[in-house]
């Protein structure tokens, strides 16, 4: 079993930055594919950034440029870095992770097993 818990979330103007982190129960870098994936209000949730367990990465055209997937795997924790928010950003943002073999390439969130809760984010000015 995979516990993940999200955080940094919050409210941020046009043009700002923020970093949530995941942390998470156990390592699992190299045998889990990992991601992070937005449901804003009114859509379905969409992937935003993913990793497999051999560091290939993935970014939604969305976020290409301006969001960046990483991992401590020493603190067992991910951040997504996201700078030159927009508004459309405004979404709840969730960890996600499966385990090999796994979809990591524009992945939907029914290819993921593990969830974290959520972390709300906030472009607005």
């Amino acid at each position: 079993q995979v516990h993940l818990a999200e955080s940094g979330g919050g409210s941020v103007q046009p043009g700002g930055s923020l970093r949530l982190s995941c942390a998470v129960s156990k390592d699992i870098h190299s045998t889990h594919c990992t991601a992070w994936f937005r449901r804003a209000p009114g859509k379905e949730r969409e992937s935003v950034a993913t990793m497999s367990p051999f560091n290939s990465s993935y970014y939604a055209d969305s976020v290409k440029g301006r969001f960046t997937f990483s991992q401590d795997n020493a603190k067992n924790t991910w951040f997504l870095q996201m700078d030159s928010l927009k508004p459309e950003d405004t979404a709840m943002y969730y960890c996600a992770a499966d385990s090999l073999p796994c979809r990591w390439y524009d992945p939907r969130d029914a290819d993921f097993h593990y969830w974290g809760q959520g972390t709300q984010v906030t472009v607005s000015s």
